[in-house]
């Protein structure tokens, strides 16, 4: 497997599949790891980031998802494009690639399963499904982190936890997290009031791409805050609890537009749809903007002969390292609202 052959196939995420789908874009669990009596990565110096990548390297190499037909990438050797092209995919993150120095990531071919090394810890494990499958996504890692902690010895103290560069990882170094998709509650000025609730149930909320970014298209990554006290088990129990909350409180906002407010709702639907059908320019955001538009409207039953499958890959295939590799050359700006407005064009007929 190439990094170009990601383009080729739809990720195993962002299917438009799985549970509560129409809501739910997908779910995540991420655990941090470092190895024990080692310098974390950030405070590390380049000899020690570079033994500590001789260490994990060939472990991280045999795991089942990642052995045989997955990707091992070295963050020095790939171009710019390539590496923005993983953080677009949601499969590495910013700050992997902000330092190059002996850094790494694995990733399986159905993209479910990603792992960084040497990034603000160790070792960042993910899995990533499509809808609200927090279970298991815990299943796959929990599998995951026993394999390798056969072969690595994790920092562990019987009184904190796993150790981890920030201390709010500390304890279980679990993130998880369920990316919704919320337009109803935007719509109808509830989503505040969602959010301040969720923030005191001891959640947080985040925009599309993860940590300082903005909740673009009405997506909204919403995932725990701390990991020490709890068991693994207790944070994604918690975390499920409030979706499904979200999920009908969601649910019911869009029956009140569909009720209270249709031919709103239709008409914001299908100019979104128009312009998307029809623009031969168009920005990313406001794309990802139009693109929630039309999702709505499938979701709601107002959009035939569009699939939700569809909509979610644009999401991703409209970002600007994946234009370029699909046209299989670097893109001015211009150039690149062009042939993103061409793409969407030819993928919603």
């Amino acid at each position: 497997m190439k990094i170009d052959d990601l383009i080729k196939q739809p990720s195993g995420w962002f299917k438009g599949q799985g549970p509560n789908s129409e809501i739910v874009f997908s779910s995540r669990v991420r655990l941090a790891r470092n190895l024990e009596k080692i310098t974390f990565s950030n405070w590390a110096k380049k000899k020690q980031q570079e033994q500590t990548l001789a260490m994990i390297e060939p472990a991280v190499s045999e795991l089942e998802p990642i052995k045989g037909t997955g990707l091992m990438l070295k963050i020095l050797n790939m171009s710019n494009v390539d590496k923005q092209l993983l953080v677009e995919r949601h499969l590495i993150s910013r700050e992997l690639v902000a330092n190059q120095e002996a850094r790494a990531a694995a990733i399986s071919s159905d993209e479910i399963v990603s792992i960084m090394i040497n990034e603000e810890d160790h070792l960042r494990m993910q899995v990533l499904q499509p809808g609200f499958s927090l279970d298991d996504c815990w299943r796959r890692i929990e599998q995951i982190d026993n394999d390798l902690g056969k072969k690595l010895d994790f920092a562990f103290s019987v009184k904190w936890g796993y150790l981890t560069a920030c201390p709010t990882n500390t304890g279980t170094g679990m993130r998880a997290s369920v990316m919704s998709h919320l337009p109803a509650l935007v719509l109808t000025k509830q989503i505040n009031r969602v959010i301040q609730a969720i923030i005191k149930l001891g959640l947080t909320a985040r925009g599309l791409f993860g940590e300082g970014t903005e909740a673009a298209g009405n997506f909204f990554q919403i995932s725990n805050q701390v990991s020490l006290g709890r068991s693994e088990e207790e944070i994604i129990d918690n975390i499920k609890r409030i979706i499904k909350q979200v999920i009908e409180y969601e649910q019911n906002a869009r029956q009140i537009l569909l009720t209270q407010n249709r031919s709103s709702v239709e008409d914001q639907v299908w100019r979104s749809y128009g312009i998307l059908k029809n623009a031969h320019i168009i920005t990313s955001s406001e794309t990802i903007e139009l693109l929630s538009n039309v999702r709505l409207g499938i979701d709601l039953g107002l959009i035939k002969g569009v699939t939700r499958e569809v909509i979610n890959e644009l999401f991703i295939l409209s970002q600007p390292a994946h234009l370029q590799k699909l046209e299989g050359k670097s893109l001015s700006p211009q150039q690149r609202d062009t042939k993103r407005a061409e793409l969407i064009r030819q993928r919603i007929k």
